[in-house]
């Protein structure tokens, strides 16, 4: 029963493993630069339902749809960043992850009403610089 069990276990083993069809460099990047948009869409979403929460009892978390649905997107996007990771250069992908703040930015600007400043300037400014360095210095 156990080396039955085993070879059953092997054999899914050796099918996932053809299954996987590892990420080349350029769809890691592009699947962590969609993150950070799901991350900031998700943000927006819970910064919106956390505004408009009535109580601070379970059933207001739960029936509040747009904190539900940032949730889900930030559990999404945390799925799809695994499946980046798995594949790609750690010391490449995760400085894109800091363009979640850009967006962020911009979103709250546009739905949210929030102002610019020549901080908020300067600061998006140079993580857009430095993930753009840090790109082209990946190994090619």
């Amino acid at each position: 029963m156990e080396a039955c069990l085993e070879d059953i276990l092997s054999g899914a083993r050796g099918l996932l493993a053809t299954l996987h069809q590892p990420f080349s460099r350029r769809q890691s990047v592009a699947l962590v630069f969609g993150c950070t948009l799901l991350g900031a869409a998700a943000q927006l979403l819970m910064k919106t339902g956390a505004s408009t929460m009535a109580g601070a009892g379970l059933s207001s978390f739960l029936l509040n749809l747009p904190l539900m649905a940032g949730y889900s997107l930030y559990g999404l996007s945390t799925l799809l960043l695994v499946l980046a990771l798995r594949d790609g250069e750690l010391s490449i992908l995760y400085p894109v992850i800091a363009l979640t703040y850009v967006w962020v930015t911009l979103l709250s600007l546009f739905f949210l009403r929030e102002t610019m400043n020549v901080f908020k300037v300067i600061g998006i400014s140079t993580i857009v610089a430095g993930v753009t360095v840090l790109g082209r210095g990946a190994k090619r």
